[in-house]
């Protein structure tokens, strides 16, 4: 008799039936992975739902993959790219009009399908904190706009989750944009009607759409990747979409990387003055690192800053998610690491071996008085002449040493790249805690897409020029350097959380971190980064010169590298970030990460091995 099918195969299964039957395409494939990952080629990556699928979990994954087998149904990628604005703002709101549009076609004839993407919308909006949003400012009107879409062309109103945010702009909108919102109705199955519609709708918002000369050239590639491309730009669609829009949010990065390069040349011979101005006075004191926006010689519109830094704020991990849901997020870590745990143990206990070796007892020889050296005998046997020598036990000069694990927590690392990021971590906290050595690990992101309430107050300002930073910083606290490894386990679950992972701003990520590890007593402070490319935030480098944040990142890794007693060491993943650490490797492969986490940090400690102290002199004999 065979035995009975997996529950969790089964549910895959059938999805992937209902997916291929909806899309009307036969080489659609599905798997589950820990935080999604959308439509990759034909295969399309789910939530990993937990082993004993409830309910909540299955209607989410359900929501996921329709909406994922709607969009490829119902989109026509070239035409969407022909019509699409150039300009960031309206670009958003077109992207999340036209996948409502996708979604409510299904909504229409399809019943289920209206309780599944309600289900993945209440999480979308439970999970980005749209149901304690108190002004317009905590919802993006991109996401409003395609709940209103939604209702207007299916007739069904927003989930419980949702309508707040809804009711607060809805009065603010406008009669025609009200009236926009109805004609979509009427031409729902025309796609290109609709864009003709969302672009007049844009109008009446008072948003610039930009020139039709700027819009993309690449049709074809666009058509490629269009599951996702679409939606990358607004960075906040639901389920199934976002996580297929992962893909592009690491190809708008690439894209931004390679611009940030274009730009390197041009910043060479400056690189020598982006030392602080007042670096002299500072070098003794580590513990005050230099504004880098006091640099003499630079332009007044060249100085870094950001516009407004009310709205950043560092949160502990368990703040962001409720206790449940970090629970059930460990799971899915610890899922992860059963298929690792044999490799990744025996690199933990070659690490552990190597620094316990350090931390014991050694022995010094040839000594005039001690333990006698029986080992040395044999050659008095040989040649009596020789005097009889002694050895002594003596204590290695192991320093105190804390590290942090700096985690870039950007929408490029989604996936797998993230998930092997937090295992290595939890790996490497456990190992060093057994060997004496203290650990913090930290995370950095934006609170929003495409800029938060730094930018809205900017636009209401007038859009002065050279704004500086125009984004909230995010950064997370996974693990105090003095708390246990068992007290914050469940912290690093929640990287694998949909909706954490927005923008990087790696230069003040830095100071950050730095600040902290200078604040600490340790005698030996190392800071490890791990990143998987150059630092993006459009919003900000829609506004600033092209090389803004990388040019400030250069300036800081210069500053920690020569002047600050912190060591510091970086691991690119899938980019080559040796062009801007002194001492970094790149990794091809994620999968590498945790072996090589492993090898930098015994390679740390095997430089810093102290000498052993001078032997006693022998006696004259």
């Amino acid at each position: 008799m065979s035995e009975p099918e997996n529950p969790i195969e089964a549910f895959r299964r059938t999805t992937a039936s209902t997916v291929r039957a909806i899309a009307e395409r036969d080489d659609i494939t599905a798997t589950f992975a820990p935080a999604g990952q959308g439509l990759v080629g034909s295969e399309l990556r789910l939530t990993m739902p937990a082993r004993d699928l409830p309910q909540g979990d299955v209607a989410l994954v359900r929501g996921e993959a329709d909406s994922a087998a709607l969009r490829l149904r119902h989109h026509d990628a070239a035409l969407h790219a022909a019509q699409r604005p150039s300009a960031q703002a309206a670009r958003e709101i077109f992207d999340a009009v036209e996948q409502a549009r996708c979604e409510a076609l299904g909504m229409r004839r399809m019943v289920g399908v209206t309780s599944n993407l309600d289900a993945a919308v209440e999480d979308r909006c439970r999970n980005r904190g749209y149901v304690r949003a108190a002004t317009r400012d905590d919802a993006p009107l991109s996401e409003v706009l395609r709940l209103l879409a939604r209702e207007a062309i299916s007739g069904a109103p927003p989930p419980p989750a949702a309508r707040l945010m809804v009711d607060l702009w809805r009065p603010a909108l406008g009669a025609d944009v009200m009236q926009d919102l109805t004609q979509l109705r009427r031409d729902a199955e025309d796609q290109e009607g609709c864009a003709r519609i969302v672009r007049k709708m844009l109008n009446h918002l008072d948003l610039e759409i930009g020139p039709e000369e700027d819009q993309p050239s690449d049709d074809e590639s666009d058509a490629d990747g269009e599951n996702a491309e679409d939606q990358s730009s607004e960075g906040e669609s639901q389920g199934g979409e976002e996580s297929a829009d992962s893909q592009a949010a690491m190809e708008g990065q690439e894209g931004e990387a390679s611009d940030a390069e274009g730009g390197e040349d041009m910043g060479a011979d400056a690189d020598a003055e982006m030392m602080p101005g007042s670096g002299d006075d500072e070098a003794g004191q580590p513990g005050q690192p230099p504004d880098f926006g006091d640099r003499r010689n630079a332009q007044a519109e060249d100085l870094y800053h950001a516009f407004s830094e009310e709205f950043d704020e560092t949160i502990e991990a368990p703040d962001l998610c409720d206790a449940d849901e970090l629970t059930r997020l460990r799971q899915l870590l610890d899922q992860q690491l059963a298929h690792l745990q044999g490799v990744i143990a025996r690199l933990a206990n070659r690490l552990q071996r190597r620094l316990m070796a350090k931390q014991t007892r050694s022995w010094e020889f040839n000594l005039d008085e001690g333990l006698l050296d029986t080992a040395r005998l044999a050659r008095i046997i040989v040649n009596p002449a020789h005097s009889l020598t002694y050895k002594q036990e003596k204590d290695m000069d192991f320093r105190d040493t804390v590290v942090t694990l700096l985690i870039d927590n950007s929408g490029s690392m989604r996936g797998r790249p993230i998930t092997v990021a937090a295992m290595s971590a939890d790996i490497l906290s456990r190992t060093l805690e057994r060997c004496g050595v203290k650990v913090e690990i930290l995370g950095f992101t934006t609170r929003m897409w495409k800029g938060g309430q730094a930018r809205e107050r900017w636009i209401a300002s007038g859009k002065p020029g050279n704004p500086g930073r125009l984004n909230d910083l995010r950064h997370i606290v996974y693990k105090n350097a003095d708390a246990p490894w068992r007290r914050a386990r469940k912290n690093l679950g929640l990287m694998l959380r949909e909706g954490i992972l927005k923008e990087n701003i790696d230069g003040e990520a830095l100071l950050w971190a730095h600040r902290r590890l200078i604040a600490r007593s340790e005698q030996r402070r190392i800071l490890m980064v791990i990143s998987d490319g150059a630092p993006v935030d459009d919003s900000t480098l829609s506004v600033n010169p092209g090389n803004y944040l990388e040019r400030h990142l250069r300036e800081v890794i210069t500053y920690i590298e020569t002047r600050s007693p912190v060591e510091l060491i970086a691991i690119g993943i899938g980019h080559d970030v040796t062009r801007y650490y002194r001492r970094a490797v790149t990794l091809v492969d994620a999968e590498q990460l945790g072996g090589t986490v492993m090898e930098k940090l015994a390679e740390l400690f095997d430089e810093a091995a102290p000498a052993a102290g001078p032997a006693r002199r022998r006696r004259a004999g």
